[in-house]
């Protein structure tokens, strides 16, 4: 199968020449997504409705895969401020079931248009 871009009504739209998503068949890469609403394209205030909005839209992405969050064995996380690590970690637990997937969690300089989180993920189809 070639790689296959993913789009969807559910995430907002690139800001930049990427693909939300792309299927390779066996593995979907979701790229990194900011907590912004996709019907606006506004970041949502706060670090905790920024990481429930990204998780949001992964599942929109991995939907237009027809996968799931329990598809997802890795996430990397930035984070524009180390000091929202707990807050981010809270939603986040919302959303994974056990076993979590992998994950890595950073501290950057900057995040694109302000954002206070983005999260990366890759998921697996069984």
């Amino acid at each position: 199968m070639a790689h296959r871009p993913l789009t969807t009504g559910g995430a907002p739209r690139p800001i930049a020449p990427y693909s939300p998503g792309i299927d390779t068949g066996g593995m979907v890469f979701v790229s990194g997504q900011i907590g912004a609403d996709p019907t606006t394209g506004q970041l949502l205030d706060g670090v905790e409705a920024q990481a429930q909005r990204v998780l949001q839209n992964i599942t929109a992405i991995l939907d237009a895969a027809g996968l799931t969050l329990t598809d997802v064995a890795k996430t990397t996380i930035f984070l524009a401020d180390i000091a929202d690590f707990d807050k981010v970690n809270a939603v986040y637990a919302t959303f994974f079931s056990d076993p979590p997937p992998a994950r890595s969690t950073f501290q950057v300089a900057a995040l694109p248009r302000g954002a206070l989180v983005e999260v990366e993920a890759i998921a697996v189809r069984s």
